[in-house]
């Protein structure tokens, strides 16, 4: 099919295991209610740290991967997997050339506790009791290769890695990857399985996590005055992009219109958003331009807002630029305060949030948002809320934001789809 066929790009498959669910539609059903994944953790190794909470997956990847195949990845790809497997079965396992396949997952940390292992194991017994998997369980791509190997695609295996922004901007990539021409398919979105000593260390010593260890389901609380920094959790999200052409020849149910993607960097620091806000802002103008989208379109968007004390601010200053006076028909939803953050996951798994937001009309709520900022002037859901159509009657918008250290920044966009008439 040449690149002139491929015509818009659709989401035909949804898949995601995360700390409300061990699926995509038992997650999205958690965070309509409002539910917390976050929780103390139970492990010794968590005494003699500061932090003491984490947002763990709800189910445990190595229950659907099975425990021969599990025996050989970082759980980050067995995340993966069990997503991707969801997706591909959700836009019902197509039939496609495998030369038109193609992968785009990806994690921000890739396999640290294999990594961590494999360190412990060289110490502890010698390097010929290391694992002879380590390399393909602590590389980044890891994850994409699996899901490329499963699946049989060919049309190429990427992981594009910008720390917290990796899901999104693969995604990003798997919707270029169609628009080239260069696939019919793409299965798309990321993965991230952190929670251990060490990352909670590195980032507690940043002072960028909560340390409300009596209250771990208050803990992640974005915009609220009382927040004291991030909760780590770990999943995955992926969905399966496709070619428009491509799904209505097969008959395929669609979800949205994967309509755009916009793309900056901030040049300013390796840890921290430019205080500006410019290249949030230009992210998300950015991804209108390529969607094709009027701000008077977007009703919704699904906010990176961690939590922390110096990003959240930031973030909405942008979107309050980015819309105008359309920001005030925009209800923003921050679903880390239910799940906590997923590094490179988070932009997929929310992501998966936004299309299941578009079929059903409804944005899931922010909750612990009990003392908002006092300059805040965008519109925060803290219960669910309904979406209302744009006035004009064109499709209703959503879009995502995702922003990773290093000066990332990626915003998708995703619309209701319409059938071509007759």
């Amino acid at each position: 099919m040449s690149k002139a066929d491929q015509g818009s790009v659709v989401v035909t498959g949804l898949g995601a295991t995360t700390p409300l669910g061990g699926d995509a539609a038992s997650t999205w059903s958690a965070m309509l209610a409002g539910t917390s994944g976050v929780r103390r953790i139970a492990e010794e190794w968590v005494d003699p740290l500061p932090v003491k909470i984490a947002a763990p997956a709800a189910v445990d990847p190595v229950a659907v991967v099975g425990r021969v195949q599990a025996r050989r990845m970082d759980r980050c790809e067995q995340l993966a997997l069990v997503a991707a497997r969801e997706a591909w079965a959700d836009a019902g396992s197509p039939t496609v050339d495998p030369w038109r396949l193609g992968v785009a997952v990806t994690s921000g940390i890739g396999g640290i506790g294999s990594t961590l292992e494999a360190y412990d194991t060289l110490r502890d017994k010698g390097w010929n009791r290391i694992s002879p998997y380590t390399v393909p369980m602590l590389m980044p791509n890891g994850a994409a290769g699996w899901i490329s190997i499963e699946l049989g695609a060919r049309a190429g295996a990427h992981a594009l890695v910008s720390a917290c922004a990796s899901g999104a901007e693969a995604i990003g990539y798997g919707i270029d990857m169609i628009r080239s021409g260069r696939a019919d398919i793409v299965v798309a979105g990321g993965a991230e399985a952190a929670i251990m000593a060490l990352n909670l260390g590195a980032f507690a010593v940043m002072r960028a996590m909560s340390t409300r260890n009596d209250e771990p389901e208050r803990a992640s609380r974005p915009w609220d005055k009382g927040r004291d920094g991030f909760v780590l959790g770990e999943g995955a999200g992926v969905i399966v992009l496709e070619s428009q052409a491509h799904a209505l020849a097969r008959g395929a149910r669609i979800y949205a219109v994967a309509a755009g993607a916009g793309y900056t960097s901030d040049a300013f620091h390796i840890a921290h958003g430019a205080p500006d806000g410019a290249g949030v802002e230009r992210a998300l103008r950015y991804c209108l331009d390529d969607a094709g989208l009027s701000a008077s379109q977007v009703v919704h968007v699904n906010a990176h807002a961690t939590s922390t004390p110096e990003g959240d601010p930031l973030e909405a200053k942008a979107i309050q630029s980015a819309f105008g006076d359309a920001a005030s028909g925009v209800v923003v939803s921050a679903t880390k305060s239910m799940t906590g953050h997923l590094l490179g996951a988070s932009g997929a798994v929310e992501s998966v949030a936004c299309i299941l937001a578009l079929r059903d009309r409804m944005a899931p709520p922010t909750i612990n948002l009990d003392d908002p900022d006092d300059d805040m002037t965008i519109d925060i859901a803290t219960k669910p809320r309904p979406l209302e159509p744009p006035a004009d009657g064109s499709p209703m918008a959503v879009l995502n934001d995702s922003f990773g250290f290093g000066g990332h920044n990626v915003a998708l966009a995703f619309t209701e789809y319409v059938a071509p008439a007759g």
